[in-house]
């Protein structure tokens, strides 16, 4: 397949795994949700690890990116649950536009790189987007309200959690691009997976067993939002492979808009001609900003 297929598979399985979690597993914990999407997701990639050089040959500088890496990833995830659980898939999953505007801002912070023209135009339309979202907030006649929906981002806690998602990927994004360096792609996401899975079954089942017996009471779920995210993990490294991050990512986070889909067609989510612009909008500006 290529690069653009498979981006837009992955976008596929991203947003299926969300819809999927959502509907089948809205019973379990935030932690209980971050085992399946972590931990059996990385049992099934396994395979993938057979042609693994032996770990003592890589760089200790490797392993100096997955200490920062693997902490990030298990906390993004419990929020990125609580959030498609609790909330809206159209009012939270948007804002994971603002990944690629929050690299912008670490990279500014950190490395004093300074934003092009198109990276700037990107931010402005994935905070337009963001304003549109929340459009109901503003009154036509009052032009001092016209601010109140950028307020009312902070208002809602789905958004919130969100964002804060949005920011950790954006530092877990320049992070994995340091690790990246050591393995071959598809090797890489399978290893990093599986090295996830270890890590959320020590932190979130060892101390509470139980968390393993509520998954054992939805098997056929809990298999099939697995098998979705490794299906997204895989094809978001081939496709990284094959093409430049940027275009990859732009097209991957179609999911925003697929998931907002899911979430009228299948949850029965109102407001979806007024949000799907928004969608459009920030999904516009994250692409700018990515290739700018």
């Amino acid at each position: 397949m290529d690069w653009v297929s498979l981006s837009l598979l992955c976008a596929l399985a991203l947003a299926s795994a969300d819809a999927a979690t959502k509907a089948w597993l809205g019973a379990l914990s935030a932690a209980e949700l971050a085992l399946v999407r972590l931990t059996l997701s990385g049992v099934l990639l396994a395979p993938l690890l057979a042609d693994l050089p032996p770990l003592a040959t890589l760089a200790p500088a490797f392993w100096g990116w997955l200490a920062a890496l693997v902490p990030l990833e298990i906390a993004a995830m419990l929020l990125y649950m609580r959030a498609i659980r609790d909330h809206p898939l159209s009012l939270t999953l948007p804002y994971l536009a603002f990944t690629p505007v929050f690299v912008l801002l670490v990279a500014w912070l950190l490395l004093d790189e300074t934003v092009s023209a198109r990276g700037a135009f990107g931010v402005v339309l994935v905070v337009a987007g963001a304003w549109l979202l929340n459009v109901g907030h503003a009154r036509a006649r009052d032009w001092r309200s016209w601010l109140r929906p950028l307020g009312a981002i902070l208002e809602q806690r789905g958004a919130r959690l969100m964002l804060a998602v949005a920011a950790i990927y954006a530092l877990t994004a320049t992070l994995g691009k340091g690790a990246m360096q050591y393995l071959p792609p598809a090797q890489f996401g399978a290893f990093y997976f599986a090295l996830l899975g270890v890590a959320a079954l020590l932190v979130l089942a060892l101390p509470r067993p139980r968390r393993l017996l509520a998954l054992a009471r939805h098997p056929w779920a809990v298999l099939a939002v697995a098998a979705l995210t490794a299906v997204m993990v895989y094809t978001h490294f081939l496709a990284i492979a094959a093409t430049e991050v940027a275009y990859m990512i732009a097209l991957k986070r179609t999911s925003l808009l697929i998931g907002m889909l899911y979430g009228a067609l299948c949850f029965g989510e109102r407001g979806l001609r007024a949000r799907l612009p928004a969608g459009v909008l920030m999904l516009a500006g994250a692409a700018l900003v990515l290739q700018g």
